[in-house]
């Protein structure tokens, strides 16, 4: 990557988060790196333009004239309105009314302009986020994207005065629209800086022999954390002190939640950090903790500032310490986040003391109920102990969100029984269900043992086919969890919890419901 020079001095920056991603609450990333820039006295705005973005789509009058197209867009501020309101997450019926209506008119609305969408996606029939080809594409033509009657007016406005925009792409489906707005910035306003960061950039540029396809289009790309590239950008020294994420200027109350729900990252990386093919491990990522009294202090900090329903803790797996630590100074509002199996949680009165602390929801993954697989792939964990924490856990009221992994080298048919065996033994214990087929990390230690082939076409992917050792493969995989797996009454009504589309992230606002 090359390096940043500090040109500009104290320059404004517009950091914006793209469309399509959940729009249920802000944006953590831009908001941790807003935070490092005022401490900085760097001016910067943030732009949540998926929030924006979506609610534009929304609000327009679709061609299409059907019956249910009008009554859903006559419908629509009560549904939003709903999406809103507390008292609506204690009627499954009507959440679930609601999110399907607002994602259906989306659908009709991104099909009018070319393209699959919804409330957690974006497709384009022809151009693929995994080809660097298709999204240079998607930059040459930024009007044919579904957003750009929006952004095309939002960004002129919001780039006055700008030097540098820096967009955040974290996921596959901001990835097209994501191109289309930087390819507009380029060609509207071919005089500023535009920088591009995000977890999904971070990956790209992790594997081995990167390569950078888009040094026409964006000036800087941006590995990791973006703090200190940002302020050499700006050409200021960083300061020792830590800054907290800033959510002030993001719209708070207009996310699809019951609230304010309060994003916050007390660590990058994974503790554990020693399971087999995963994506941590296969890019390097270290694991680089907050202190956890200061952490504690930082959560206080910020519910007094932003008044929030609900924390929602990023880290890829809350730390014992840190739970130890929230057990013993709660934040004052109800939180939920991913945390490991471990005998801390095996411990009943431990896990009362966490709901006494404000803990709805622990996110936990198992990945499977058979030990020579979860020994296989090196999760340490014991199913002895998962049984005594599930038990504990639905003792002391915390809701559960359990997530499984089919179709890993280590499993056949057999052992995905067992799992199913291993669910329906504690039922009463599990609110929810996340069910994923394995993918192959194509760049880590392990994939070569298997035999690799092409999965998914696209020089941008992260993920490789590979041959099952014991031909457990995915078509097998899919069959099961269609026929067998998911029509298992324990397992069907386990799943007809899930909240439609925000999924985990509306979980927590039904647990002990």
């Amino acid at each position: 990557m090359p390096e940043f020079t500090a040109s500009r001095i104290m320059q404004d920056m517009l950091l914006i988060f793209p469309p399509v991603a959940k729009p249920c609450e802000p944006p953590a990333g831009v908001a941790m790196l807003a935070g490092a820039l005022h401490a900085h006295s760097v001016p910067c705005r943030v732009l949540d333009a998926n929030l924006e973005g979506l609610l534009w789509l929304l609000e327009q009058p679709p061609a299409a004239t059907d019956t249910w197209t009008r009554r859903a867009g006559k419908n629509l501020p009560h549904h939003l309105a709903a999406l809103r309101d507390p008292q609506t997450y204690g009627s499954p019926d009507r959440y679930a009314r609601a999110v399907r209506d607002v994602n259906r008119l989306l659908a009709v609305n991104g099909r009018e302009r070319g393209a699959d969408l919804g409330l957690a996606d974006c497709q384009h029939p022809h151009l693929s986020p995994l080809r660097s080809a298709d999204l240079l594409a998607a930059a040459e033509h930024p009007e044919q994207n579904p957003f750009y009657p929006y952004f095309s007016r939002r960004l002129p406005e919001m780039l006055d005065g700008v030097r540098v925009v820096g967009f955040s792409l974290n996921y596959l489906s901001q990835s097209l629209c994501t191109f289309a707005m930087a390819g507009y910035v380029r060609k509207r306003f071919p005089g500023l800086t535009v920088v591009l960061g995000g977890g999904l950039v971070t990956s790209w540029m992790k594997r081995p022999g990167w390569r950078n396809p888009f040094g026409g289009l964006f000036d800087h790309l941006i590995a990791g954390p973006g703090e200190l590239p940002l302020l050499a950008q700006a050409g200021v020294a960083p300061q020792q002190t830590r800054a907290l994420p800033e959510y002030d200027s993001l719209p708070l109350r207009d996310y699809l939640s019951p609230g304010v729900i309060l994003p916050y990252s007390a660590a990058s990386g994974c503790y554990w950090n020693r399971c087999s093919f995963c994506p941590e491990r296969a890019e390097g990522n270290r694991y680089a903790p907050v202190p956890v009294p200061q952490v504690l202090v930082d959560l206080q900090t910020l519910t007094a500032r932003t008044s929030p329903t609900m924390l929602h803790l990023l880290d890829n797996a809350i730390s014992p310490a840190l739970l130890r630590g929230m057990a013993e100074t709660p934040p004052g509002v109800p939180w939920y986040g991913f945390a490991r199996f471990d005998e801390q949680l095996a411990d009943l009165d431990f896990c009362r003391a966490l709901k006494r602390s404000g803990c709805v929801m622990l996110k936990l993954g198992l990945e499977s109920g058979d030990q020579g697989v979860l020994d296989a792939l090196r999760k340490g964990i014991e199913l002895g102990t998962v049984s005594r924490v599930l038990q504990n856990l639905r003792q002391a009221g915390i809701g559960v969100y359990l997530y499984l992994l089919f179709g890993t080298p280590a499993e056949d048919e057999e052992a995905a029984r067992r799992t199913l065996e291993f669910v329906v033994r504690h039922r009463d214990a599990i609110g929810f269900l996340n069910l994923a087929l394995f993918n192959m990390p194509a760049f880590g230690d392990e994939a070569g043992e298997y035999g690799t082939e092409p999965f998914y076409d696209g020089d941008l992917s992260l993920y490789t086919g590979f041959r099952h050792p014991r031909g457990w493969d995915r078509k097998q995989v899919r069959r099961f969890l269609a026929h067998e797996f998911k029509r298992e009454p324990a397992v069907a009504a386990i799943l007809r919890n899930d909240p439609p589309l925000f999924t985990s992230n509306h979980a927590a606002f039904f647990a002990g419901r």
